[in-house]
């Protein structure tokens, strides 16, 4: 008996980002079926994953917007924690 197990979009993305990877919004709609992108961005940016976006620019000038996976700034950590010591999360 063989399970399969079939990943869910955004866990998809995930594990995109979790790799290393950068992606535009159309790669997600083209690689990964994703409707709203994002939408799929900000529910795991709600889930602890710190997103971000930047622009990067290629070999002939072009710019476009990417996303991908970093590490939180001091700032947003502690202001995480002021929130849940104010009793807002």
């Amino acid at each position: 008996m063989t399970t399969t197990t079939t990943l869910t979009k955004e866990q998809k993305v995930l594990n995109a980002l979790q790799e290393g990877r950068t992606l535009s919004s159309a790669q997600m709609r083209a690689f990964f079926g994703t409707g709203n992108p994002q939408a799929v961005i900000q529910s795991l940016r709600f889930k602890g994953f710190p997103i971000y976006l930047n622009v990067v620019t290629d070999t002939k000038g072009r710019s476009r917007n990417v996303y991908r996976l970093g590490t939180p700034s001091r700032a947003v950590i502690a202001a995480g924690y002021k929130a849940i010591a104010n009793g807002t999360v």
